[in-house]
């Protein structure tokens, strides 16, 4: 359908997961990409990948979590005149701690990355996105208004909610410019992380967690990277033009429960 045709997107945490999932249906609707990850390695396989859709795609390798890299990333966009369309904002940290176990450096880091980051990032190509008329798609988690057993998300939970904070504030603000701002709340996905997790359980704790899934999720199933993709798809193009500071829950109907 090409919905993105001639549109460049930044999407960080690109190389893996809901990332790239995101870059691969942006690929199939003809947007450009700026891949930013901490694996060069690994960015490097994916860009490759990417290929085969015939889109120009960039990888950066920073760390967002620190400050300098994204003047780094802006230096970088600048030296190739990239201009940039759409922000996808879905680097993130989630360490499940207990609060009082929660020392400086944890609650910094997740801070950092979750909220100073995804900041500091769009107001850096905040010129941009004002010139292209263009949009940020922030990623959220479900972490922001529903807590589970056994998952102490103080830190997490935080900053998932300031990100929703940010996102209405955000697209309040930026709405007469005619910039728009989404976020999008995923439920569980099937990330290779998610995965990896999944493998390193005993089957009885495997039982337990599928008992979960199907006690929670409305739909009875987690769901998988594509179905974020498709919403972040929808949320860049021109179908979601009246579209802004909306917090879209793609969980499967987990916060309905």
């Amino acid at each position: 359908m090409n919905l993105l045709i001639n549109k460049t997107a930044i999407i960080t945490g690109g190389s893996d997961g809901i990332g790239f999932a995101t870059a691969t249906a942006f690929a199939e609707q003809g947007a450009n990409l700026i891949l930013i990850g901490r694996d060069k390695e690994k960015l490097g396989h994916k860009e490759k990948l990417l290929k085969q859709y015939d889109v120009t795609v960039h990888t950066l390798a920073a760390d967002i979590s620190n400050k300098d890299s994204i003047s780094e990333i802006v230096e970088q966009v600048r030296s190739k005149n990239i201009k940039i369309n759409i922000i996808v904002n879905n680097a993130g940290i989630a360490r499940f701690i207990p609060f009082s176990s929660t020392d400086i450096q944890a609650l910094d880091y997740h801070l950092n990355l979750n909220v100073k980051a995804p900041y500091l990032l769009t107001q850096a190509f905040l010129h941009d996105l004002i010139d292209s008329q263009g949009n940020v798609i922030n990623i959220s988690s479900y972490f922001s208004k529903r807590m589970l057993p056994d998952r102490p998300s103080t830190a997490y939970s935080m900053t998932k909610g300031a990100i929703e904070s940010f996102t209405k504030a955000l697209a309040f603000e930026l709405g007469p410019q005619g910039v728009r701002v989404n976020a999008i709340a995923p439920g569980t996905v099937a990330t290779p992380q998610v995965e990896s997790n999944m493998e390193r359980l005993d089957n009885e704790a495997k039982n337990r967690f599928n008992a979960m899934i199907t006690s929670i999720y409305p739909l009875q199933t987690i769901g998988e990277p594509k179905d974020i993709a498709d919403m972040a798809v929808f949320l860049a193009s021109e179908q979601a033009k009246w579209i802004t500071g909306g917090i879209f829950p793609v969980d499967g109907g987990l916060t309905t429960n």
